[in-house]
């Protein structure tokens, strides 16, 4: 055999040897696809989830709070919109793994679904029109027009009102439009999402009235089945509590620090 034919034939074996070198490591070099976190959520209820108008992107309290918790467990979070009492259905149905949607834990709820430890605590409130002197407390709303959001506990509260006329809505935006347009008399709904309304240009027209009703706590929920996540879900949020990522998300939100 010729120099020139071993010159070539170690050439040709230098290159073969490189290139399956080269695609082993670029095999092991391929990063594990993170797990994917399918998070529920009604997104029509800011500060805790909602779209931003110019990014359309999902946004909020529980939204990043979750985003935290998913990174804590090394998950990828997936918000999936949903209507509010479309939630549970469809974690039962497997269609999302997870509700962070400021579900208040009720006896009700935990007989279906499964919550982490509570993240959030709330009340409920009612909001009428700025000229409003009639309604001061839930006792002046007995036989008044209601609007509420559909599956919420503002409207269970507001539908054990004497005589009241409750008016459900898919969502709370609607509900504070159906306040403005004069076809209710007041709207009943959870105290922060009242407060951000008023906040963002709705004290204009509308003001916050009587005692918070009702001492509540939003949590997490996930499939009755499913203990073992609640379980890393309350440890994740023990742990960006206890690392400072809650007080800086909540602050971000809620202008304050986490009582």
């Amino acid at each position: 055999m010729s120099k020139k034919w071993i010159a070539f034939a170690v050439l040709a074996l230098f290159t073969l040897t490189l290139g399956l070198a080269g695609c082993g490591g670029s095999q092991q070099a391929q990063p594990a696809a993170a797990k994917v976190l399918k998070v529920g959520a009604e997104a029509t209820f800011p500060p805790f989830e909602f779209q931003d108008e110019k990014s359309k992107d999902y946004v909020g309290f529980d939204v990043d709070l979750m985003k935290a918790i998913g990174k804590q467990m090394g998950m990828e979070v997936q918000v999936v919109n949903t209507a509010f009492d479309g939630l549970i259905p469809a974690l039962e149905g497997g269609q999302i793994d997870v509700i962070a949607s400021a579900m208040t834990i009720t006896d009700e709820r935990s007989k279906k679904v499964n919550f982490s430890k509570p993240y959030y605590k709330s009340g409920l409130s009612i909001i009428v029109k700025a000229d409003n002197s009639a309604i001061k407390s839930f006792k002046d709303l007995e036989g008044k027009r209601i609007a509420v959001q559909i599956g919420t506990t503002g409207a269970e509260e507001a539908k054990k009102i004497k005589d009241a006329k409750v008016r459900e809505f898919n969502s709370a935006s609607e509900a504070f439009l159906e306040l403005k347009a004069g076809g209710a008399d007041a709207v009943v709904n959870d105290l922060p999402v009242n407060e951000y309304y008023l906040a963002k240009g709705g004290s204009k027209e509308a003001k916050l009235v009587g005692e918070v009703l009702n001492s509540e706590e939003y949590g997490v929920a996930v499939a009755k089945k499913n203990t073992e996540l609640a379980g890393k879900i309350s440890k994740a949020l023990d742990e960006i509590k206890q690392n400072g990522e809650y007080a800086k998300i909540y602050e971000k939100w809620f202008g304050k620090k986490p009582q």
